[in-house]
């Protein structure tokens, strides 16, 4: 049975995105009855909030005072949302279709010990298959590098309904990620530290160490445009996911494994960067040694939390080593279903 919609507030938070508002906002619209959805306008110098007020008044409007990034500007906007009961982060570049949120609804209601789940993340412009940036699920493995049910590195697979299971998963997408407004704020929310690439998945990390669980719905699907803000190849893309994996890893990893994995990191961000250098990027080598060196200078602001017994257990995998060595470019082929 699903619960009153009314307690799910669906944020959209929007910068400078105009035309991805007046794309993809009438599907939300159209086919989230109940719920309570919000634009929060992160500081946008386009006519963005003119055509919400004018075009599309049945959405509520958070306006932020300046551009405050991906995390903190969700955590302004969520901030005065107090009163529900679930949070669903949506991107505005996502469409979305009929009975959308069932299954995500029913499921965080009869699964309290959930505290995040994300639906399956098709592609809006190749629909037979998933979209990069969630796909069905996240997992990181041996050496902190994250990944997803039918995605590794560049290879994104056709949804055959190979992954329509609810699964346990390491991190949910913050594309579309559905999350207990009790669970979000009792681990802090989002680091605002990190503005934007992989604060979702720091947020999932917590959430597994306050005992909770994160999962993925496939049930449930939307459809993601994807690489709206910053494309693939961007310098400043490069330097945020180099930066904000380091935090990640620095935040979350257990003592036993952090010093371990930091060795093989620097070499292995030394022949990425390397390989970066060979193919024209210089700007993106830049990048990956100065967000070492930004990341490092926050050493001692991210000493790491106190092991838990409840923290998620990186897989055993490299998958660097499966991929480029063994040939291993499905998610299935890592791990037989």
């Amino acid at each position: 049975m699903i619960s009153d919609m009314a307690a799910l507030a669906i944020v959209i938070l929007n910068w400078n995105g105009q035309e991805m508002l007046e794309r993809f906002l009438p599907s939300v619209l159209q086919n989230s009855k109940g719920a309570d959805i919000y634009v929060a306008d992160n500081g946008s110098t386009d006519k963005s909030v003119e055509l919400l007020r004018t075009k599309f008044p049945d959405a509520k409007i958070i306006e932020l005072d300046k551009n405050y990034g991906f995390a903190e500007g969700y955590n302004q906007a969520l901030s005065r949302l107090r009163d529900y009961t679930y949070y669903l982060l949506l991107n505005s570049d996502v469409e979305v279709r009929p009975g959308w949120l069932t299954a995500m609804m029913n499921y965080m209601d009869e699964h309290p010990e959930v505290g995040a789940c994300q639906p399956k993340l098709l592609c809006q412009w190749n629909p037979t298959h998933f979209e990069y940036a969630g796909a069905a699920g996240g997992y990181i493995d041996a050496l902190g590098y994250p990944y997803c049910r039918g995605r590794i590195f560049g290879t994104v697979e056709k949804d055959e309904g190979q992954y329509d299971t609810v699964a346990e998963v390491h991190w949910a997408s913050g594309a579309a990620l559905f999350v207990r407004r009790e669970d979000f704020w009792n681990v802090g929310g989002l680091d605002g530290s990190f503005f934007a690439h992989q604060e979702e998945i720091d947020l999932c990390w917590r959430l597994w160490r306050n005992g909770k669980k994160v999962v993925c719905v496939p049930q449930s699907v939307v459809y993601h445009l994807g690489g709206g803000t910053l494309p693939k190849g961007n310098p400043r893309k490069t330097y945020l996911n180099f930066r904000n994996n380091m935090w990640l890893l620095m935040k979350n990893l257990p003592e036993s494994d952090y010093r371990r994995v930091m060795r093989w990191r620097l070499l292995l961000d030394a022949v990425a960067s390397l390989q970066m250098l060979l193919t024209g990027q210089f700007q993106s080598a830049c990048a990956v040694w100065r967000a070492r060196r930004d990341a490092c200078k926050c050493r001692k602001q991210y000493q790491r939390s106190a092991a838990s017994e409840h923290s998620i257990t990186l897989r055993p995998n490299s998958l660097l080593w499966a991929y480029y060595i063994k040939g291993k470019k499905k998610y299935s082929d890592l791990y037989r279903q």
